[in-house]
């Protein structure tokens, strides 16, 4: 995609399309990188952030298990048995 570098005040900046800031999941605050000719934007909330506290909880209050438990019921003694799980 090629876009025109605009004028802002006495700094100049770029448009960008909100179907890429949807695609791309960035939000209000970015990370502004300059490295070997090029301009790197990234989001700077990171994607899964706060994951881990939030598994650690559901574990503690209890709330991790199957949402599916009745699809247990539909296994074969194979899948009891015979898998083997590593």
């Amino acid at each position: 995609m090629i876009i025109q570098i605009v004028k802002i005040g006495n700094s100049q900046g770029i448009r960008i399309p909100k179907i890429i800031l949807q695609e791309s999941q960035i939000g209000n605050e970015v990370e502004l990188i300059a490295e070997h000719e090029q301009i790197i934007i990234r989001s700077v909330k990171k994607a899964r952030s706060g994951w881990d506290e939030s598994f650690k909880t559901m574990a503690h209050n209890h709330d991790d298990k199957l949402l599916n438990e009745e699809q247990l019921s539909y296994q074969s003694s194979w899948d009891n048995e015979e898998w083997e799980w590593e």
